[in-house]
């Protein structure tokens, strides 16, 4: 098994690239190792010292580092981590299955919410997955988009201006009831 590293926008964040399918739908975030339970490749990969957060997307774990270790001294441990799962022959998550990530939405502005994650879903969540991280949607009120970054994404230098000069304008542009787009914890 060869895995790839890729870098993101984020220089705390390494994508890990196993070459094979990771999730067949949706994504996980663990923003923390007790999250983690139901994942034994995340459980695995947040015992190497330093981790701080383990994303999975489609074909790909997303690992967050904290800033006093250097990649150089976890990354091989990391991929022994992520090669050790795929030999267990373990499932990636056990029990329920990943979740799209975007919240339910009823009620009047319920035709302009499914313009926004259609949007999301076809314009800005595929781009966003190439960084190593994914947005979901969490409301809309007066105008005001809120979304939640997760993986890469997730304290990226870059993240503020990704969402107001890229997915705020895009937004804009074809919704013109959406004013403003805001990041929410999660």
């Amino acid at each position: 098994m060869f895995i790839q590293t890729e870098s993101t926008p984020n220089p705390a964040t390494l994508k890990f690239l196993p070459g094979r399918a990771v999730l067949e739908a949706g994504t996980a975030d663990f923003p923390s190792a007790e999250t983690a339970g139901n994942s034994p490749l995340a459980t695995r990969v947040f015992a190497v010292d330093g981790v701080t957060g383990v994303f999975l997307g489609n074909d790909f774990v997303t690992v967050t580092k904290t800033e006093s270790i250097e990649w150089d001294h976890i990354k091989p441990s990391i991929l022994g981590a992520i090669m050790e799962h795929y030999q267990s022959g373990q499932p990636v998550i056990e029990g329920a299955a990943a979740a799209s990530g975007h919240a339910a939405h009823d009620g009047p502005d319920s035709e302009i919410v499914n313009q926004i994650k259609e949007l999301l879903d076809t314009r800005v969540r595929p781009a966003v997955a190439q960084d190593g991280g994914d947005i979901t949607f969490h409301g809309f009120d007066r105008g005001i988009v809120y979304l939640h970054m997760q993986g890469a994404c997730a304290g990226c230098p870059s993240s503020t201006l990704t969402l107001k000069m890229g997915i705020e304008n895009l937004l804009r542009h074809y919704i013109p009831e959406v004013v403003e787009v805001r990041p929410v914890a999660a």
